[in-house]
């Protein structure tokens, strides 16, 4: 029997085996979501910094710009010509994307202080567009400037929490400085995996083991950045902290940390006010953050045909078919199982916040959440939002016929099914016509015939 693991290996997923196989495949950018959204803090690289300075772990100096005249005196003070900027944007692959202004790269290497002003001058306010932003890109509102380190070796080292170790583990590599998906899916035998007992802590025999494994011969430095590492850890309620690269400095000889990602516990939020209120909601689609406010799960995606669900796994069937028949979703959107009327009345205000969006369908199995209730919150959202394109509502359940004659009684275009197959094979048909009616310029008054609505 195999467990899901690492998700924090980017866009990987690690299956091991009961006989200690380890499988990776990877994955894309436009998977859908595989499981409810779990909404956890992730924040900029320069707050990984601080929290890694703050706990004497070594990281390059540097400092945060927020205008071109920050970053002209922020460069000035590293006293140096190897400088380093690199755009505050959460997101992967900054270095290879681009700007949308014309600007190349979202990480720059400059060697004058006047030269960083410039080009943090371009890069502040701008939208940075990288492989994991998608065409729309994402702000940026900070840049940091730091001195460059040259490494004369490279290594990766996390610690992350994992359901299949039942707590901690440390994950280590001694080939750093590049994607781990790559490393393990290549040269698996390079990644060692050291459980950490939860009651019994961090040992000096684990840390010394892994250091030696990743080929740093027991070196005492990076023991003790391991150890202060589990600490943190401990301290943040981190879900993850990753190192890569974790570097030598071929000048110096010490050991810095180039690079770091943190992901948090949302559940400790009462206890880590101060690290919460550090959250950029700058780089969120204000959707989901809008959805948040009334206990909706709701991701953004690509496609034309908005869902309405609940429960993560009929979501997933739900996207799932629309594919089957053609289409593509427009969101992930789970109301959960104790959603009110208003909510789901708000959960069509953001689905149709959405210009994209040609059709809607809802697919609701009424469990804990009534099947009434979601009709009373359709037929508000009908009235109130003036809806113009066409609503295709499948309800099995609790309550069920109680909410099929709110619907039938409404005087309203939904579209009721009872078969799921129909149900999405009718949405996207009608998801279709709209759209070549808008890319035609044709005004959309989507006018369903009543055959449909007494079927």
């Amino acid at each position: 029997m195999a467990s899901l693991l690492p998700r924090s290996f980017g866009l990987a997923e690690t299956i091991f085996l009961k006989n200690g196989t380890k499988l990776v495949a990877a994955t894309s950018q436009s998977n859908l979501p595989c499981k409810q959204q779990v909404r956890h803090l992730n924040v900029h690289e320069y707050v990984s910094y601080t929290l890694l300075r703050d706990h004497g772990i070594p990281v390059p100096k540097f400092n945060v710009a927020k205008t071109k005249d920050e970053a002209i005196k922020f460069a000035q003070e590293l006293n140096t010509k190897d400088i380093v900027l690199k755009a505050q944007v959460l997101a992967g692959g900054r270095g290879k994307g681009a700007f949308k202004n014309g600007l190349k790269g979202g990480v720059r290497m400059v060697d004058n202080p006047q030269t960083a002003g410039d080009i943090v001058g371009k890069m502040l306010k701008q939208y940075l567009v990288t492989k994991q932003t998608g065409a729309a890109g994402r702000i940026c509102n900070m840049v940091m400037v730091t001195e460059r380190k040259f490494p004369r070796r490279e290594f990766y080292v996390a610690i992350m929490m994992e359901r299949s170790f039942n707590g901690p583990v440390i994950i280590a590599s001694s080939q750093g400085g590049v994607n781990i998906e790559d490393v393990a899916a290549e040269n698996p035998d390079a990644i060692t995996y050291e459980p950490i007992d939860i009651k019994l802590g961090i040992t000096d025999e684990q840390v010394s083991r892994v250091v030696q494994k990743i080929g740093l011969d027991d070196n005492k430095e990076a023991c003790g950045m391991i150890k202060k590492m589990y600490d943190l850890f401990l301290q943040k309620d981190a879900l993850l902290i990753e190192i890569n690269p974790y570097a030598e400095d071929a000048i110096t000889g010490q050991f810095f940390c180039l690079d770091a990602k943190f992901r948090f516990d949302d559940n400790a939020q009462y206890r880590q006010k101060e690290l919460f209120a550090l959250r950029d909601i700058s780089q969120e689609d204000p959707k989901e953050i809008d959805a948040a406010k009334f206990d909706l799960n709701y991701i953004a995606l690509d496609g034309s045909i908005g869902c309405m669900v609940n429960g993560a796994g009929l979501a997933m069937a739900t996207m799932d078919i629309i594919k089957l028949y053609g289409g593509d979703p427009a969101n992930f959107l789970d109301v959960g199982g104790g959603a009110t009327a208003q909510a789901v009345s708000e959960a069509f205000r953001i689905i149709l916040s959405d210009p994209k969006v040609t059709a809607i369908l809802v697919n609701i199995f009424g469990g804990i959440m009534r099947c009434d209730v979601i009709a009373e919150g359709i037929i508000n959202a009908a009235k109130n939002l003036n809806i113009q394109i066409p609503v295709i509502v499948r309800l099995q359940g609790t309550k069920v016929n109680e909410a099929r004659k709110l619907i039938a009684d409404s005087g309203l275009r939904i579209v009721p099914r009872d078969d799921l197959d129909e149900a999405a094979k009718l949405v996207v048909q009608l998801s279709e016509i709209v759209g070549l009616a808008k890319r035609a310029g044709v005004e959309v008054k989507f006018d369903i015939p009543r055959y449909m609505l007494e079927k």
